[in-house]
C-alpha cells in the first residue's frame, strides 16, 4: 500500500498543501522531509509521539528524514492562546536540545540511503543579523496573514510580544534553508502548526519560485473532551526519570475503549488486518483490553526496549496476585507502587492493619481487621489473618517494600523506613 494510502486510512492527514502532488514527489523517490521539535522542556511527551512516529512511517516508506530539534526557536517560543511565555536562558535550551535529540533517535535509523540527519536551526539563526533577517526574510512576509492566524488574533487584546509574533518567520526561514542545504521538499507537524507551515511553503515560494509540500496531523483527543497525554499526575514524558516506563504502559493501558482504536491507528506500526481484529476483540470482549494491551506494549517497547516491558508487564500482573513480586526489579516495583499510591511508615513495628491504613486501602483500623477476618486482606500477595500482626524486614520485598491489597483490585504498597 502506497504511504499516503495508508496514512488516509488511519486518519494520520488533517490538511495539506495537495495530496496529489505529494504523491508524484514521493513516487519519483529521494524525497526529504522535516518535523520540528521545540527544546521548550526537558523531555518531550506523548502528545510529540504522533510526530515521531509519523517520521518513522515515512522513513520506512524511503523518504529521509531531518530532524530538527530548535536550539533557536525554542529560546523564542510559538505563541499559545494561554498568554506570553517565559524564556528559558540559552545555555538551558541547549542542554535541552541534546536531550530531545537523544530522545528522537531511536525511532528512526541513522544508516542507509535515507539515513536520518540531526538539525539544528541555531546553526543558520545565529548567524543572521538584525539587519539581515528584516531584509532578506521578513520583506516576504505580509502583515495581514500574519494578524490572521488564530492564535496571534486571539492575543491581539490581551497582548503579544514581537518576540513571539516573529517566530513565524523564523520556522518559515528554517524550511527555506533545509530546503536550500539538504533538498527538502516536505514538512510536517501538527495541526496547531499549520498556520506556521504554509507559512514556510509560501516564504520558498516567494524567494525561489519553487514549489514545496506540506501536511498536518490531527490533534489528538479523547471521546470524552478531556486532554490526552495528561494524568492525574500530569504530562506524560517520555523522559524514564520523568514518567516511568510502568508509568507509560499504564497510561496506554489504561486507554477507554472509545479511544484505543483510533489511537492503534495513529501510534501503532501494526498491519490494517490486525488493528480489524483488534477492534472487533474489544468490541465482544472489552473486560479482555486485548487492544489496550497491544498499544502498551508495542509502545513501552519501542521506547524502553523488550527487557523493560518484559518488567512492566510482569509488574502490572503481579500486583494484583498473578505473578511473582518477588522477581520485579526494585525500579519497576516501585514505579509500580507509585502508580498504585505509595505512603511512606516511619515505625519499624508497624502492624498490617496500620499499613493498610497508611496505603489507603482501609479507612480505618477496624476495617483493616474485619478484612483480614473475612480472608480479603493480603501483603505481598499473601493473605494475612491477623491484622494485628507486625511486619518484619523478611516480610518485605526488597527490606522496605509492602505490597497492601485489599480483595482482588484494591491495591497500594508501603515503604517502611527506618
Amino acid at each position: 500500500m502506497h504511504i499516503l494510502d495508508d496514512f488516509a486510512w488511519r486518519g494520520l492527514i488533517q490538511d495539506s498543501t495537495g495530496t496529489d502532488a505529494l504523491r508524484e514527489s514521493i513516487d519519483a523517490g529521494g524525497l526529504t522531509f522535516y518535523v520540528g521539535f521545540d527544546p521548550t522542556a526537558v523531555s518531550l511527551h506523548v502528545g510529540h509521539l504522533m510526530q515521531v512516529l509519523t517520521a518513522r512511517r515515512l522513513q520506512r516508506a524511503g523518504l529521509r528524514p531531518l530532524l530538527l530539534v530548535g536550539g533557536a526557536t525554542g529560546q523564542i517560543g510559538d505563541p499559545k492562546e494561554a498568554g506570553e511565555r517565559s524564556l528559558n536562558p540559552p545555555e538551558v535550551v541547549a542542554g535541552w536540545v541534546e536531550k530531545i535529540r537523544a530522545q528522537v533517535s531511536p525511532f528512526v535509523t541513522y544508516d542507509g540511503d535515507n539515513a536520518a540527519v540531526p538539525v539544528n536551526n541555531l546553526d543558520w539563526t545565529s548567524e543572521l543579523s538584525v539587519v539581515d533577517f528584516l531584509r532578506d526574510v521578513g520583506k516576504h512576509f505580509p502583515i495581514s496573514k500574519m494578524l490572521a492566524r488564530d492564535v496571534v488574533k486571539s492575543r491581539l487584546e490581551a497582548g503579544i510580544s514581537f518576540t513571539e509574533f516573529s517566530y513565524q518567520l523564523l520556522q518559515s526561514h528554517d524550511y527555506f534553508e533545509l530546503n536550500r542545504r539538504h533538498g527538502c521538499t516536505l514538512q510536517f507537524g501538527g495541526s496547531d502548526q499549520w498556520g506556521n507551515i504554509t507559512a514556510g511553503v509560501d516564504y520558498i515560494r516567494r524567494r525561489t519560485g519553487d514549489h514545496v509540500h506540506a501536511f498536518v496531523t490531527p490533534l489528538v483527543t479523547k471521546a470524552d473532551g478531556t486532554k490526552f497525554g495528561k494524568t492525574e499526575g500530569g504530562a506524560v514524558w517520555l523522559d524514564p526519570e520523568l514518567t516511568s516506563p510502568y508509568a507509560f504502559y499504564q497510561f496506554w493501558l489504561n486507554s477507554g475503549d472509545a479511544d484505543v482504536v483510533r489511537y492503534l491507528k495513529y501510534f501503532s506500526f501494526k498491519s490494517h488486518e490486525e488493528i480489524a481484529e483488534l477492534e472487533a476483540a474489544t468490541a465482544e470482549k472489552p473486560a479482555a483490553r486485548l487492544a489496550q494491551k497491544a498499544l502498551a506494549e508495542e509502545l513501552t517497547t519501542l521506547l524502553h526496549g523488550e527487557e523493560e516491558t518484559r518488567n512492566v508487564t510482569a509488574a502490572s500482573q503481579a500486583l494484583f496476585g498473578r505473578g511473582e513480586l518477588g522477581e520485579l526489579p526494585e525500579s519497576t516495583l516501585r514505579a509500580a507502587l507509585v502508580e498504585a499510591g505509595l505512603a511512606e511508615i516511619h515505625k519499624p513495628d508497624a502492624t498490617v492493619a496500620e499499613a493498610m491504613k497508611e496505603a489507603g486501602v482501609v479507612a480505618s483500623l477496624g476495617e483493616a481487621r474485619r478484612a483480614a477476618k473475612e480472608g480479603g486482606a493480603y501483603l505481598n500477595n499473601v493473605r494475612v489473618s491477623d491484622s494485628e500482626a507486625v511486619i518484619n524486614r523478611s516480610d518485605l520485598l526488597h527490606g522496605k517494600y509492602g505490597v497492601i491489597r485489599r480483595g482482588k483490585k484494591t491495591v497500594a504498597g508501603v515503604e517502611i523506613i527506618g
